[in-house]
């Protein structure tokens, strides 16, 4: 992709959170959790704003939202794969708990830092999603989140530079470029694939437009040579102990 170049934003979905599941579940899949996964699809102009969309929110503020994570993109080019995948009879916009919905665009093209033009806002790649146990629980399969990670077919975040009003329909322009050697795949590969090469890490940890918890992530990777555990993510607490076993 060059500056000019042009994706598509085929839907917009927001949602607050709610709680779900069953208290005395004796399956983990069936318990009580609180999400703001399921998201809702909204065709008129909404507002953007500098940590999510107008009516958005996140139930976990520490590993979702926020400046660095305001708009959770996922492309529509990955939704046939995992319908199959899945055995889903329906799989409509916000799938994967999205708030953009894109076509045109994806991780081995779209750059860490790339500024796309969307309605009157101007958004930029932060970092690739890490997929969590919510969508696995969404979609009650344990290995769904691992999956995910493991295809390469995350989705990305954006953070948004300039607020403004943007709706389902409207074409996302990438203006800039600044780190054209860091696609979202190639920082995928090193932070899950390539993760005995210390020096892929500390040169994407400098990359000036990744996310600052990514950054620590890699830094404290190559201060200590070892790779911090991402069961709890993947699975959940509730189900850490179970995949160990």
């Amino acid at each position: 992709m060059t500056p000019g170049s042009k994706g598509r934003l085929i839907s917009v979905q927001i949602g607050m959170p709610q709680t779900l599941g069953q208290g005395d579940a004796s399956d983990p899949m069936d318990q009580l959790w609180t999400t703001g996964f399921f998201k809702l699809p909204v065709t008129e102009p909404i507002w953007l704003g500098t940590t999510n969309l107008n009516g958005d929110a996140q139930a976990d503020l520490k590993n979702h939202g926020g400046a660095e994570k305001a708009v959770n993109v996922y492309p529509v080019e990955h939704y046939p794969y995992w319908q199959q995948v899945l055995g889903a009879a329906e799989f409509p916009g916000g799938s994967f708990g999205e708030n953009f919905t894109t076509e045109g665009l994806l991780e081995t093209e779209v750059c860490l830092g790339d500024m796309f033009e969307v309605g009157s806002a101007l958004v930029q790649v932060s970092q690739p999603r890490q997929p969590c146990w919510k969508l696995a629980r969404r979609w009650h399969r344990r290995d769904l989140a691992l999956l995910v990670q493991e295809s390469g077919r995350t989705g990305w975040y954006f953070r948004v530079i300039r607020e403004g009003t943007i709706q389902a329909g409207s074409c996302l322009r990438l203006v800039e470029r600044p780190c054209p050697e860091w696609t979202v795949a190639s920082a995928n590969d090193v932070m899950h694939r390539w993760t005995d090469d210390m020096q892929a890490a500390q040169s994407l940890a400098v990359c000036p437009a990744l996310a600052v918890r990514w950054r620590e992530t890699l830094n404290k990777r190559v201060e200590t040579k070892t790779v911090s555990s991402a069961t709890a993510r993947l699975y959940g607490l509730n189900l850490e102990h179970e995949h160990k076993g």
